[in-house]
């Protein structure tokens, strides 16, 4: 379960992605699950390939000024349908909207306990 304030990286990473309005952000908290890749997933939409980008860079900024460290890998930023950032704990996927019902990422571990982050004004 996600909990404001437990998480610095989490914390970060919501933050930029709301300072840019990303949309339908989810946390997908995967600690209870053996072999995964990470401990959450953070996945969120924009509406279009720049907001995309907009956001990728945003987290990247916010996650570099308020934890002081950078993705260990960023994938997609060209295309700006889906960008993946890799912060070992915690794997960043920003998508458009087609490709994140495509993918349907929430739904990859079955037993991920999912936290759905209001949309800020």
């Amino acid at each position: 379960m996600y909990i404001k304030g437990k998480d610095e990286l989490a914390d970060a990473v919501i933050e930029g992605l709301q300072d840019k309005k990303g949309h339908r952000i989810v946390v997908a908290d995967l600690t209870g699950i053996e072999d995964t890749v990470c401990r959450k997933f953070i996945i969120a939409q924009g509406g279009s390939p720049s907001q995309v980008h907009a956001l990728a860079i945003s987290v990247g900024d916010k996650v570099r000024q308020l934890c002081q460290t950078r993705p260990l890998a960023v994938e997609g930023m060209r295309q700006g349908i889906w960008v993946a950032m890799d912060y070992s704990d915690v794997i960043v996927h920003i998508f458009l909207p087609d490709e994140r019902s495509f993918y349907d990422l929430e739904h990859l571990w079955a037993d991920a306990e999912l936290t759905e982050i209001p949309e800020t004004d």
